[in-house]
């Protein structure tokens, strides 16, 4: 049996958590959290919630994790892994090729106040947005046409962004996509406790709501440099109303 093996590449507060929950709902799908996190963290000097942990329950060799994990067995037919884009450090990316790659992108007057709170004022390389231009060039350069979604579609109509996503990936939906037990998820990373609590709480993804508060000033400069980025990703992002 032959894998299909999709890497998401995602920004953080992205709905990338929510979003491998619904494929870890699929009859056909096995998920993955974050493989190369650790990795990440060993090779550079990013300081996270529970960096010692991270570090201790995985491999940080990234070649290794490619090899073994991502390229690695696998007992479905669908292996779905969670990928965040900012994590391609001193990383190989011919495996890609035989990947099927996703882009997961957010509005960053929206997701850059989401990751202030967790890790201070953002750098670009915190981001991951000019990784994933990075990515939708080159894999294009390579014959592949990545499917690009914007958090903020799938919110406002998950059914119907998830079916557009599973025709781009020639799979099936799947209704059992749309919901899911509270509590989290056997596969989730150790870092979840500081990063999912308000997944564990959700059984499905919750309603689209614009962000009401001012955008902190302090991000602006990040902001300026995120926004052209995300501007070339969205133009061909998978839309809930076409």
């Amino acid at each position: 049996m032959q894998t299909k093996r999709i890497c998401l590449w995602s920004g953080p507060r992205n709905v990338s958590t929510a979003l491998m929950y619904a494929f870890g709902q699929r009859s056909d799908t096995q998920i993955l959290d974050e493989p190369l996190y650790a990795h990440y963290l060993h090779v550079t000097d990013t300081i996270h919630p529970v960096r010692d942990e991270v570090l201790t329950s995985m491999e940080t060799n990234g070649d290794t994790v490619i090899r073994d994990v991502i390229l690695g067995p696998c007992e479905k037919p669908v292996l779905f892994m969670k990928q965040m884009a900012h994590h391609l450090v001193d990383i190989d990316r011919s495996f890609m090729e035989k990947t099927v790659n996703v882009l997961l992108i957010r509005n960053p007057r929206e997701m850059l106040p989401s990751l202030a709170n967790v890790i201070g004022i953002p750098k670009m390389k915190d981001t991951g947005f000019n990784i994933q231009v990075e990515l939708l060039e080159n894999l294009q350069k390579k014959g592949q046409s990545p499917p690009i979604l914007d958090s903020r579609e799938l919110l406002l109509a998950p059914k119907k962004v998830l079916s557009k996503l599973c025709d781009r990936l020639d799979l099936p939906f799947e209704e059992a996509m749309l919901s899911w037990e509270q509590g989290g998820n056997p596969s989730d990373g150790v870092w979840a406790p500081y990063w999912y609590q308000n997944l564990h709480k959700s059984e499905g993804f919750a309603p689209y709501r614009p962000k009401t508060e001012p955008f902190p000033e302090s991000l602006n400069d990040i902001l300026s440099e995120c926004q052209p980025y995300y501007d070339i990703l969205s133009a061909d992002a998978i839309c809930a109303d076409s």
